[in-house]
């Protein structure tokens, strides 16, 4: 959808007039409903004026299109300017320009693409402006049936028209030198740069021709994506299905396949707990169903295996429009009805109400993603709800899918692979955390190597020792009892876990793949950062927000990190009625321990900060069945 479209001389003429900020306000209005902030608009006609300037050159075509705000199709992304024409050679040229109202910037080391800037009345990590102007024209090159049939090529630059450039500046910074060679980033004073820029790629008008076509053009992945992500799959030992996982995938195939021949619309359930291959399984769909030219997306509401499964899918590829095929959870609150073929939710447990940064946009995430699929699958093990927000359950995903009329699928995925012991270790874990009563009294036969130890040092040694051995994938991971220090988050030798002469640091804010960086066994991950994603070894610190006493597991929501916000609202609760706070504490508390505790294939060593459950855990693990 284009907010304004019109020629050179219409824009001229609307910025002249001082109308053309008041027209875009009007028309947002009018077709999104949205109301256009203040400082919003004050920073439209800034902008406005400034482009402006860089269109008033003749040689610039009169007739050449110029669009504003363009909203990508199914996804939250708006380019800012576009300017379209053809070349010497009459080829159909885009130029995609992103604008910024900075004056200031921090690179960020570590974190590919992200820069820190004072954006949203704080001081946030946000992508480059060249990445994000890069990454919308691949999307639009990637997904765009009249772009790729067209022969349309798109020049992605960024204008940051009140930022004073220096030497050795920030921008600059050699990690965005990928992004910047494909995506210029023009400052203040460089005007003519930019006019230079244009000019070589639009030499004749088209009179908005490009533009209506790529408004109208209809989703559809490109051959070239199709090959790409294929590629990375092929042989990549971490995305092979087994046994049952491969019965599941064909199900799912079959019935996303009848959902785009017969248009009905489709929910897919798939209950595995951890260990059983859900994100594999998800990762294979991804690829194969893009292959048969379907608009399909991996979704998930933590970052972090989105990030990773990323990485592991790229390789040591930087720059790969697949980026493009990992969304977050809250990206469907204004989607048209059945935009995305097929949707994959992976760690739908961890579904939201509301989206946004302030849980303030949409009205229910399980519903918005039901209507913006043709087929939705969600992937689901309701013992890992481990925040007051979680609201996904097979329940919930049932009723919104009766309100949709869908037709609805319920399939399981068996643990076979994770834990060795797989089952028993499982079942084991639920009885002595008090979550559900099972026949596993301790770990006998039970072939999963689980060791309560008696200080945090020799835990974290024996992570090390296997983390060598296993090939990075070991890692400690501990309940989020301890604040994560704002001067720390970037610096492991400020250490934010202390007990007694043991200290560490939580995991770096300057990397969002924890989970697979050589450096990170040095580090804590909390449940944010782990879950949904394996390791062959984990060491587990249980921190005060869960005891033994009188015969029983305690937990205690008061020892929590005020940091944390898995229990944002709770005290709150707690006033109105206290039964209710404990009874959601002690689940999200207990649920957290048992999916930290499961994230280890081989292994997992506990530490305990109460003597008393490192004693009742170790007697847990050695009494006869008998002995209850």
């Amino acid at each position: 959808m284009l907010v304004y479209d019109g020629t050179k001389t219409d824009f001229l003429y609307g910025v002249e007039q001082e109308t053309l900020a008041s027209e875009i306000e009007k028309t947002i209005y009018q077709k999104m409903n949205r109301h256009t902030a203040q400082n919003e608009f004050r920073a439209w006609e800034n902008s406005l004026e400034y482009m402006y300037k860089v269109l008033n050159d003749h040689e610039i075509p009169q007739d050449a299109g110029i669009a504003i705000e363009y909203n990508i199709p199914q996804t939250s992304k708006r380019v800012d300017f576009l300017i379209s024409g053809y070349n010497k050679n009459n080829r159909g040229n885009v130029i995609i320009i992103e604008l910024k109202q900075w004056d200031k910037l921090n690179a960020v080391p570590g974190r590919d693409g992200l820069v820190e800037t004072y954006t949203g009345n704080a001081v946030r990590q946000v992508v480059h402006p060249s990445y994000q102007a890069w990454s919308y024209a691949m999307l639009i090159t990637d997904y765009n049936q009249a772009v790729q049939e067209g022969n349309i090529e798109l020049f992605p630059c960024a204008y940051l028209h009140n930022y004073r450039r220096a030497e050795k500046d920030p921008l600059d910074e050699e990690q965005y030198e990928t992004y910047l060679e494909d995506a210029p980033a023009f400052t203040r004073g460089q005007v003519d740069k930019l006019r230079r820029f244009i000019k070589k790629s639009v030499v004749k008008g088209d009179n908005k021709e490009l533009l209506y076509a790529i408004e109208h053009g209809k989703i559809k992945p490109s051959k070239s994506l199709q090959e790409s992500i294929a590629r990375m799959l092929k042989g990549n030992r971490e995305f092979v299905m087994l046994d049952e996982q491969k019965v599941v995938y064909e199900e799912i195939l079959n019935s996303s396949r009848k959902s785009m021949q017969d248009g009905k619309k489709r929910v897919i359930i798939i209950q595995g707990g951890p260990g059983t291959g859900k994100t594999v399984v998800a990762i294979n769909l991804l690829v194969q169903l893009t292959q048969e030219g379907q608009f399909c997306q991996y979704v998930s509401k933590n970052s972090a295996p989105r990030n990773v499964y990323q990485k592991k899918l790229k390789g040591e590829v930087r720059k790969s429009s697949v980026d493009n095929m990992f969304k977050g959870s809250g990206i469907y609150t204004e989607a048209d009805e059945g935009i995305v073929d097929t949707i994959l939710v992976d760690e739908a447990h961890r579904l939201n109400e509301k989206s946004g940064m302030f849980q303030n946009l949409g009205e229910n995430q399980i519903k918005e993603i039901i209507h913006a699929g043709k087929c939705s699958v969600f992937f689901i093990d309701e013992s890992q709800r481990v925040t007051l927000n979680d609201i996904g359950s097979i329940d919930e995903i049932k009723k919104w899918a009766g309100l949709a009329a869908a037709e609805v699928q319920c399939l399981e995925l068996v643990s076979q692979f994770r834990c060795n012991g797989s089952d028993g270790y499982l079942a084991w874990l639920d009885h002595v955390l008090e979550i559900r009563e099972t026949a596993n009294w301790n770990m006998e036969d039970i072939n999963y190597d689980i060791q309560i130890m008696d200080s945090p040092h020799e835990m974290r040694n024996l992570i090390i020792e296997r983390n060598v051995e296993s090939k990075n994938r070991a890692r400690v991971l501990a309940g989020y009892c301890w604040n994560w220090l704002k001067e720390g988050h970037n610096n492991s030798d400020i250490h934010d876990i202390k007990i007694g002469d043991f200290e560490m640091s939580w995991n770096l804010k300057n990397t969002t793949t924890f989970a697979i960086d050589e450096t990170s066994v040095n580090e804590a991950g909390c449940i944010h950062t782990s879950q949904g994603l394996e390791f062959d070894y984990v060491g587990v610190i249980i921190g005060d927000d869960m005891r033994y006493e009188d015969g029983r597991i305690v937990t205690d929501f008061t020892k929590r990190a005020k940091t944390d916000q898995s229990l944002k609202g709770i005290k709150t609760l707690y006033k109105e009625n206290p039964e209710k706070a404990l009874r959601i504490s002690d689940e999200i508390i207990k649920n957290t321990y048992r999916t930290l505790m499961t994230r280890g294939m081989k292994g997992c060593y506990v530490y305990c900060t109460n003597p008393d459950l490192a004693e009742y855990l170790k007697m847990c693990l050695n009494r006869d069945a008998g002995d209850k």
